[in-house]
């Protein structure tokens, strides 16, 4: 299990930015009997940890000799340069199952995408599962090795789950499939296609604005007409 040593703060608010100036990271704990409090982490270990741990992998979380076994929530990254600016830390009980969601990993070589030319389609990125905190797994292995033909697929049923793990997700969900590569004809006429619908949506307009041009005229005769007989 990964480990995290944590301090409590008392920088809220804007005065958070200087906490993360002197290399720390801004952090709330809070879960099952633990009341919300403001901590903060060494903001290049916290980096490490959730490199490795992700956020459905539990991380130990020493604060100041009290320990916490808590799962990585709510990251907030700063736009420009990518880093985290923000974290929650949600700490768990051990005999209370956890609803979360995990990623998909694709393992393996197709053998329909390696020798017949196929085009591998992810379809599913991450799956909602549910375990002990002890059995929660980094990820799912999609063993994209049994996409042997073009056009096969590869189901939920197909993934091989950890022991004390259950899966959310229909059984015969796709996860992944090995199509077929499309010729240069389908090709063009996908590019194609975008251009012809812009070129009828321009007409269009132009038809609707000629409409409401003569609707105006028309009135404009119909009122000139009037103020001449009068």
């Amino acid at each position: 299990m990964q480990e995290l040593k944590a301090k409590p703060r008392n920088e809220l608010g804007k005065k958070a930015h200087a906490l993360r100036g002197a290399g720390f990271l801004p952090a709330v704990v809070y879960g099952e009997g633990v009341a919300s409090a403001p901590i903060s982490v060494p903001a290049k270990d916290f980096e490490k940890v959730y490199r490795a741990a992700g956020e459905s992998t539990l991380v130990k979380l020493d604060l100041e000799g009290k320990e916490y076994n808590v799962l990585i929530h709510d990251v907030a990254l700063d736009p420009l340069k990518d880093v985290p600016t923000h974290a929650d830390f949600y700490a768990v009980r051990m005999d209370k199952l956890i609803r979360t969601k995990v990623p998909v990993l694709f393992v393996g070589e197709s053998p329909a995408v390696k020798s017949e030319g196929a085009i591998l389609v992810k379809v599913l990125h991450e799956l909602e599962i549910e375990a002990l905190p002890s059995n929660l797994p980094h990820d799912l292995k999609a063993d994209i090795s049994r996409l042997e033909t073009l056009e096969s697929k590869l189901f939920v049923k197909d993934i091989s789950l950890p022991q004390g793990v259950k899966i959310f997700a229909d059984t015969d969900d796709i996860v992944a499939i090995a199509e077929s590569p499309r010729s240069a004809e389908e090709l063009d006429a996908l590019a194609v296609a975008p251009v012809a619908e812009t070129i009828v949506a321009v007409e269009t307009e132009r038809e609707a604005k000629q409409k409401v041009k003569e609707a105006k005229d028309q009135t404009k005769e119909q009122t000139e007409a009037g103020e001449a007989e009068e």
